[in-house]
């Protein structure tokens, strides 16, 4: 199982980290290690001071593919989750500084929180006109539309299924809208998906 992560794929954000746009998409991989257990809280590591988190909605592979076509690619998945890209932002800039991958700030055990996914037809949605949020301790941080993704989701699997076979179940976390922000010990995170709630984390 991989966890392919698509990195600046909303305006807002890439803007808020004064990056550049992107023309094509971006992605890395988190290792299955970095698959936080179901009801499991997340446990702050010693090596940062900033981690910070991104809320993403999800897709969920369902079917192996290479080389697949745009016009094919919905046939690969039918349903959606909500994932939390933790990041080690401080370890991220400094790796970023220096011209190196970033892979350290981004892969490390239990970065990555996985809802229970929702079939696509039970939203009675297109998966491009879908609403998501997140929220610390009760308030709003992060709201995403997916229509106001850079690259929609069947772009992204057609370009990312150039370069490596897609497998079933496979994750792909689609990219994260403005509001990134840092976590403490005792936050609460909550994602919602439709105004329904699929996502709880806890930070210890």
């Amino acid at each position: 199982m991989k966890i392919i992560c698509i990195g600046r794929n909303y305006k807002e954000h890439v803007r808020e980290l004064q990056h550049q746009l992107p023309e094509q998409p971006i992605f890395f991989i988190k290792p299955d290690s970095a698959l936080l257990q179901k009801g499991q809280p997340f446990f702050y590591p010693d090596f940062s001071t900033e981690i910070h988190y991104e809320i993403e909605l999800v897709v969920r592979i369902n079917r192996l593919g290479k080389n697949i076509q745009k016009k094919f690619a919905h046939k690969y998945y039918n349903e959606v989750g909500l994932g939390i890209d933790f990041t080690a932002r401080d370890l991220q800039r400094t790796a970023i500084e220096r011209g190196e991958p970033w892979t350290l700030s981004k892969s490390f055990d239990d970065s990555a929180v996985v809802s229970d996914f929702v079939t696509i037809d039970s939203l009675g949605k297109d998966i491009q006109n879908l609403n998501f949020e997140l929220q610390k301790n009760g308030t709003t941080v992060q709201k995403g539309f997916t229509a106001d993704m850079l690259f929609h989701i069947d772009e992204l699997i057609e370009y990312i299924s150039q370069f490596m076979t897609l497998k079933i179940g496979d994750y792909i976390f689609t990219g994260t809208p403005a509001g990134v922000g840092p976590i403490q010990i005792g936050d609460n995170l909550e994602g919602f998906l439709e105004g329904k709630p699929l996502l709880n984390c806890r930070i210890k």
